[in-house]
């Protein structure tokens, strides 16, 4: 055989070889990959090829599906009372993707997860019916926190103390999932990124804002487990006014006429004593206070519910002036709606934290659960004499402190008010929080719920935890305990 023939014979062998090598790697190793793809056109195809599974609450869809008229998408994805459970359900677009719930368990919803396929079905790829995702929202409590909030931009978190399920998550303003849905709303999804009021982002768990004076609550924990006083009615050492340490810089109360010079934890609660809480943060060091805000959550970057929750944080690396400040919730903590419904939760619940969630359970077509959540899988967070020590001291506020607005008649209810400083120097409109819990003797029902407005529209002068948030717990709460 002629040389040059022998030689084109022998490359192009390798290119052949080549050529199946690389298929056969394709096929073994990056198919999954490349169908996974998010540029892959086949894969938007397969997932609105069918109806979409359904997000569940109180055993009815709160999702549906409709037939497209036209292009190679035959459905695309409905809400029914959009708004009211877009920070739930988050949104499944066919041009801008998916988030939250839809986003998490898009394979579930769309019939592409491996989990519903028998193996005959995993060799030959068939699609599958879809899924269901159950929900532990309460549509009643999560209906009156949603009014409650109006035209409020801000957001409500309400969690079961015993069992940590999420009975209602609520970001204002909202939108309807339904509007970028399809595959030609680019006005509408235009409209919503532009929007200065942001209402794509759930400021319930992806917003973390100082949280002013229900941080006072965590530091109150730390005193009592370290022993720095022995009770919540023990007078503290705590000078009125407080001058920071090391500065010439006072800090004053907010009712000047309090009795708050050497108060008792109680009656700082009660009145929201700057110096009391400042002065405790300073005698305890930034370690101690950093560990119990650690306990009840704070610092966590993988807190998923099972959307994952932006972290909240307490800062490290601070002068005795700066610790003095996080103890009233400033400087540079901050915290989510979440957070602070958590360490309510922890407290009501004997100083035990349920890890919270909102999903109960993911089943298949059949019903037959594929993954399960389970209810009061506890962390001990404080001793229950702590716990019932501080639930104590937010009734105090509640019956007759700052946080009046709250009370709720024949209940057990105890909260905490927060108004956090805003912008330089102070110059923003503060940001108003109310953490609290509610019990009701006569049926054991219980609820712990954390409100923040971060915009009302009222005058600086009106902006408080009692005067803004605490009636939003409170038509919250009461609507959990009937």
């Amino acid at each position: 055989m002629n040389k040059t023939i022998r030689r084109t014979s022998v490359f192009a062998l390798l290119l052949v070889l080549a050529l199946l090598g690389r298929a056969t790697w394709v096929q073994a190793y990056e198919s999954k990959a490349l169908a996974n793809d998010s540029k892959n056109r086949r894969k938007t195809i397969a997932q609105y090829a069918q109806p979409l599974g359904n997000i569940v609450v109180a055993g009815s869809p709160v999702t549906g599906s409709k037939h497209t008229e036209s292009g190679d998408l035959a459905y695309e994805r409905s809400y029914t009372d959009g708004e009211l459970y877009a920070a739930v359900t988050g949104y499944s677009s066919q041009a801008y993707g998916a988030t939250q719930l839809e986003g998490i368990y898009s394979g579930i919803l769309d019939g592409t997860d491996d989990r519903l396929k028998n193996p005959v079905d995993a060799v030959t790829r068939k699609q599958q019916a879809p899924g269901t995702v159950v929900t532990t929202i309460d549509p009643d409590v999560q209906k009156a926190a949603y009014r409650a909030l109006g035209e409020k931009k801000g957001a409500v978190v309400a969690i079961d103390p015993a069992t940590g399920r999420i009975l209602a998550m609520v970001s204002t303003p909202s939108y309807d999932p339904s509007a970028i849905a399809g595959s030609t709303d680019g006005d509408a999804w235009k409209r919503l990124t532009e929007d200065p009021d942001k209402p794509l982002v759930n400021r319930a768990l992806r917003q973390p804002l100082p949280p002013g004076s229900t941080f006072k609550l965590v530091v109150a924990a730390a005193a009592l487990e370290d022993g720095l006083y022995p009770s919540v009615d023990a007078r503290t050492q705590s000078p009125d006014p407080y001058t920071l340490p090391n500065t010439r810089t006072v800090l004053k109360n907010e009712n000047a006429s309090a009795p708050c010079e050497n108060a008792t934890i109680r009656t700082a609660l009660q009145y929201s004593c700057n110096n009391v809480f400042a002065k405790m943060a300073a005698d305890l060091g930034q370690d101690k206070v950093k560990a119990m805000a650690e306990k009840f959550g704070f610092g966590e970057d993988e807190l998923d519910v099972p959307v994952r929750a932006y972290a909240s944080v307490y800062p490290s690396g601070m002068d005795p002036a700066q610790t003095a400040l996080t103890g009233i919730g400033q400087f540079d903590v901050t915290a989510t709606p979440l957070q602070m419904a958590m360490v309510s939760a922890a407290i009501a619940n004997d100083g035990r934290l349920a890890a919270p969630h909102m999903v109960s359970e993911v089943v298949d077509s059949d019903g037959d659960a594929l993954q399960s959540f389970d209810d009061g899988d506890a962390t001990r967070i404080v001793s229950p004499s702590t716990a019932e020590q501080l639930r104590s001291a937010m009734v105090t506020v509640v019956e007759r402190g700052t946080g009046t607005n709250a009370a709720i008649a024949g209940a057990e209810v105890g909260g905490k008010t927060g108004t956090a400083q805003h912008g330089e120097n102070n110059s923003k409109t503060p940001y108003a929080w109310f953490t609290s819990y509610a019990k009701d003797p006569s049926t054991g029902k219980q609820v712990a719920v954390a409100v923040m407005i971060e915009d009302s529209g009222a005058a600086r002068s009106e902006v408080s935890g009692n005067g803004l948030a605490a009636p939003v717990a409170r038509k919250t709460m009461a609507a959990a305990l009937e």
